[in-house]
């Protein structure tokens, strides 16, 4: 007994130290991440809500815990990998319309390790308790120095780690109720160069001739974190023997991700600011987390076939816009005097999307299991405000999954492995906008637009793998 504890323990703090330091990357389905369990990655996520294979229903559905008996673990990791690039063609203007010289900016999204862990344990004959701890949401993309966009985009990175106790019980006749918390941790990075363009060419255009070149560029680093609170629950009503359905429902938030701004030759000459300097300020990002509701169906069509659809619907019109709101109340770097003076507006208008997902399992063996799966997963991106740090497009997902059992032991072994394809390319076409009307470019001085721009067309694929240990003790 203290042998498989002092594992317990182990693959525990493993598991929490890996998602704490493990960077995640998407650029399709918002910034909500698939990869959260092999097993449920072998059918592309079909039926999770109907499907308590294992712990991991945990997250996918608490009230299935009621279905596993005893105590349950199941811990692993995914890989995703994609790979997005802008072609040769892609192209910028600064803010006096001039262009900016660059390169596409290379791809932009690293391989991307996404680890798990979760576990059951079954108190009485109607009431079982669970505890996960995976990575909800993540993006990370990151471009050359020499990009021509530089001045919209160049590292955007999002890492989030969620804490999640759930509960559930049932009535002994085939239904169940379960609920969770996640608690989560979200730290967030945005950088870009700026364009000092327009500076240049109004402290140089007393001489006769402005120069746009006269400051080189600066650069701009924003990091901040916080935590949120969402909440899930879930139904599971086993119609026979054969058939059973799923309901999870999970509340969206608001992240307040509160840190500094540091900007390095900044100049802003309408603020007296002619001289480059280097200054900081406390601001926050706020980031809308989207609800969701989820349905799944499972059905044993013959002693070996199981079959298993789902749908999620989640609300990313949540996500308006992505700001930089001052936190100072003595002043900020923009010259507005207030706390709460927004001092960077990006235009989302991100959709609410639907995910369609269809999966089979063929127990080939009592040991052996093989499984296949395909998704359509929506792009929430609103193609009129599609940006360089989120070029993404709606995705299609097919997997290959494998399971070796032992029964007697109670260890099970999930592999899985799918290719994401999108549909066409990514299409950037990025400006800035104002904040109170998003329709307009925005103005460097009353009467002077920003002509800012950037275009360019992404090729986008995708791969993901995983693997998943479950233990039944």
């Amino acid at each position: 007994m203290r042998n498989n504890k002092s594992k317990l323990y182990s693959a525990i703090r493993f598991a929490t130290l890996a998602a704490v330091v493990a960077p995640a990357s998407a650029l399709a389905g918002g910034f909500a991440l698939n990869e959260q369990s092999a097993s449920a990655m072998g059918v592309a996520n079909a039926g999770t809500a109907a499907n308590p294979e294992n712990a991991t229903t945990v997250l996918f559905n608490p009230a299935g815990m009621s279905q596993l008996s005893g105590t349950n673990l199941s811990f692993g990791a995914a890989v995703l990998d994609i790979d997005a690039e802008a072609k040769d063609d892609a192209r910028a203007t600064n803010q006096l319309g001039l262009p900016v010289q660059g390169s596409s900016g290379g791809d932009i999204a690293d391989p991307a390790v996404l680890p798990n862990l979760y576990m059951t344990r079954e108190i009485s004959d109607s009431v079982d308790v669970g505890f996960g701890i995976h990575a909800p949401f993540g993006l990370a993309a990151d471009y050359d120095d020499d990009f021509v966009g530089r001045y919209f985009a160049d590292e955007t990175e999002l890492t989030a780690i969620s804490f999640s106790p759930s509960i559930s019980v049932n009535n002994g006749s085939g239904l169940s109720m379960g609920a969770g918390i996640n608690i989560i941790y979200a730290e967030g990075k945005l950088t870009r160069f700026l364009d000092n363009s327009a500076a240049s060419a109004a402290v140089t255009a007393p001489s006769g001739t402005p120069n746009p070149g006269f400051y080189d560029q600066g650069y701009a680093d924003i990091e901040g974190d916080d935590v949120g609170v969402t909440f899930r629950v879930g139904f599971l009503y086993e119609l026979s023997e054969q058939t059973q359905f799923g309901l999870m429902v999970q509340t969206g938030t608001e992240l307040e991700l509160e840190g500094d701004a540091d900007l390095t030759n900044y100049v802003n000459p309408a603020n007296g600011v002619v001289t480059p300097t280097s200054v900081s300020e406390r601001v926050v990002v706020p980031l809308a987390i989207p609800e969701s509701i989820t349905v799944g169906a499972r059905h044993q069509l013959t002693d070996t076939v199981t079959l298993l659809a789902g749908a999620t619907y989640a609300k990313w019109s949540r996500f308006e816009e992505l700001d930089i709101v001052s936190r100072e109340t003595g002043g900020d770097i923009t010259g507005a005097p207030q706390e709460g003076a927004v001092l960077s507006h990006v235009t989302e208008k991100w959709q609410n999307t639907w995910q369609f997902n269809l999966g089979a399992i063929w127990q080939a063996t009592p040991e052996w299991a093989f499984k296949t799966g395909y998704a359509f997963d929506e792009s929430p991106v609103n193609e009129d405000f599609v940006t360089a740090r989120i070029p993404s497009n709606d995705r299609h997902w097919l997997t290959l999954g494998a399971q070796w059992a032992d029964e007697r032991s109670g260890w099970t072994v999930d592999v899985a492995a799918g290719t994401l394809i999108f549909d066409g390319n990514g299409r950037v076409d990025e400006r800035n906008y104002q904040h109170e009307n998003p329709s307009q470019v925005a103005e460097l001085q009353p009467g002077v637009p920003d002509q800012s721009n950037y275009q360019g067309e992404y090729e986008l694929d995708a791969w993901s793998a995983g693997i998943q240990v479950s233990k039944a003790f």
